[in-house]
């Protein structure tokens, strides 16, 4: 009997919306991770790193029912104990649940934290948009005056400067529940009396939440939001002064922004001054979101802890990325290894992988390929490589207790007591830096 062939196993691929992050992007991860580091650490932020499950209740009362969030994007599911849970799909809910469950209001006020992390959406994956993403986020918690706003924007702001992309900030305010009803009413009075003009995702807005219509992006919607009536017209005196102050403050810090009212975000814990990142031709009308934040001082309540102010602002990282890589900004190249460590048989072996470990403690970054034996394969690979040096240890060399190090660029060796050559290394490497 003819055996029968075996059926080739299925290749796995990305489940839809997930992506990896390959070697060669590394780059640009670190970059970014680094540069909100030092941003957050100059400004006197502190990091907090949160969960990515939490129980799903948490964003349905933070983010609001009605909001396309909850309704069709948030990763929901039941786990073994009954428990219903979420993979969060965004960040600044966690934060108030940990500053309120941690007591952080016995802190010094106000709390500056920020956070980079993965959040999850099942949202329709499209460029620099995917169902796992990353962002970055500050969140000043514990404060209501005005120059606060302004220091979250000036942070936002600084972010996208470091990297010399030519951003602009977006703002408005929105009221707060003692002025927004009113307006509400308003907005909903005016659209109801060209409902039949929207589009049929705003017809099923403008019963559940019709301020998010002004978000809208369908080509019907867009001549309606331009000549609705705008929420800075029916501020209470106080939401009107606070948002003087804001844009007087960021005046003097000299922050390019655009009064726009139509920035009014989709979650419904914001209140006051709301904001977005803008980055493309504003003449051309090829503008786009970066990011954005706002106000949130009703959130704390929502999830059962004292009334709190606090604003903050959040990140795409692959938009972000994406942007660098248009712009052609500047990005730290990885450290690429200088050294290369070659070796013939298995004695060298044993002895070359001692050498590795006390050159990787010194710091220095080495590459290697101990499961090849020939001496040729191995100055090929540090050539390709493009080390500067390669250390050789042969038969000769356990014998007499020494290295080789080849010059890759004149191609001149020299034999080195094996105690000796760390040292020797690091002078070397020092002076080809001299050289650079």
């Amino acid at each position: 009997m003819i055996p029968k062939k075996e059926k080739k196993a299925k290749a796995f691929q990305l489940v839809k919306g997930m992506k990896d992050i390959l070697p060669e992007e590394q780059r640009y991860w670190q970059h970014v991770r680094k540069l909100i580091a030092r941003v957050a650490e100059s400004h006197g932020f502190e990091r907090i790193d949160l969960p990515i499950v939490e129980f799903s209740d948490l964003f349905v009362r933070g983010i609001g029912k009605a909001t396309d969030i909850v309704e069709k994007e948030m990763y929901v599911f039941e786990d073994q104990g009954g428990d219903k849970l979420a993979l969060r799909p965004e960040g600044t809910a966690g934060v108030v649940r940990s500053y309120i469950e941690h007591g952080m209001q016995n802190r010094p006020q106000p709390v500056k934290l920020y956070y980079f992390g993965p959040m999850f959406r099942h949202d329709k994956p499209q460029a620099g948009r995917y169902r796992q993403f990353y962002q970055f986020g500050f969140e000043i918690l514990g404060e209501s005056d005005a120059v606060v706003d302004a220091q979250t924007i000036m942070v936002a702001y600084k972010v996208y400067q470091s990297l010399n992309l030519p951003v602009n900030i977006q703002i408005n305010s929105i009221g707060c529940p003692k002025c927004r009803p009113e307006y509400e009413n308003e907005l909903k009075d005016y659209l109801k009396k060209r409902k039949n003009d929207l589009s049929e995702i705003s017809k099923d807005r403008l019963s559940k939440n019709p301020m998010r219509i002004l978000d809208s992006k369908e080509k019907e919607d867009l001549p309606i939001i331009t000549d609705a009536p705008q929420q800075i017209d029916f501020l209470c005196e106080d939401c009107r002064n606070h948002f003087i102050q804001v844009l007087e403050y960021l005046d003097e810090l000299e922050i390019p922004y655009v009064l726009n009212p139509l920035i009014i975000r989709g979650l419904d814990y914001y209140s006051r001054t709301t904001f977005e990142i803008w980055i493309g031709d504003e003449e051309e009308g090829r503008q786009s979101a970066l990011g954005g934040g706002g106000r949130y001082d009703g959130l704390f309540e929502l999830l059962g802890g004292q009334p709190t102010p606090a604003i903050g602002f959040a990140s795409g990282v692959e938009r972000l990325i994406n942007q660098i890589k248009e712009n052609d900004c500047r990005v730290d190249d990885q450290e690429q290894p200088k050294i290369f460590l070659a070796q013939l048989g298995p004695e060298a072996r044993k002895k070359a992988l001692r050498l590795f470990e006390n050159l990787s403690e010194e710091g220095i970054r080495v590459s290697e390929s101990f499961s090849k034996s020939g001496l040729k394969q191995q100055l090929e690979l540090a050539n390709k490589f493009g080390v500067h040096f390669t250390l050789i240890i042969g038969q000769k060399e356990i014998v007499d207790n020494t290295v080789m190090i080849r010059d890759m660029e004149n191609g001149i060796q020299e034999v080195v007591d094996f105690d000796k050559v760390v040292s020797e290394v690091k002078k070397r490497l020092e002076k080809s830096v001299v050289k650079e």
